[in-house]
């Protein structure tokens, strides 16, 4: 069965979405620890992300790499934190999270934003890409 983030990049599921390549596509977590709280991920659906070639995991950290330094562009935050759990979708993916305090990673709190707000975010980083 399809994960939600392969009904994502199979457009049977909207997200906001930052950036996309043929290979890889970033997204905002709809339940997000901090504002811009973004997910990178494999087009390909791989579970773990050990698990994916050693090409494809190099290019989704540069892929990742961009998206961040946009993130830290447009969301006032001290720096981007990343972070690869990987339990919660089996489908690998890479949580950028705008960090100000140690407690922005931890996946306790979570901040509530408006279909608008989203889409802001998403505006604002994409403008930095």
């Amino acid at each position: 069965m399809a994960s939600i983030f392969t009904k994502i990049v199979n457009g049977e599921i909207p997200c906001y979405k930052i950036a996309e390549t043929d290979k890889f596509l970033a997204f905002l977590d709809v339940n997000p620890n901090a504002k811009g709280h973004t997910l990178c991920i494999p087009k390909n659906e791989v579970d773990k992300i050990f698990e994916l070639d050693e090409s494809s995991y190099i290019d989704l950290m540069n892929f990742s790499r961009e998206v961040a330094i946009a993130i830290g562009k447009a969301i006032p935050c001290k720096r981007v934190g990343i972070t690869v759990i990987g339990l919660e979708v089996p489908h690998a993916h890479v949580h950028l999270i705008p960090l100000n305090t140690m407690e922005d990673a931890r996946f306790i709190q979570k901040v509530k934003f408006t279909t608008e707000e989203f889409q802001e975010i998403v505006n604002l980083i994409k403008s930095q890409l």
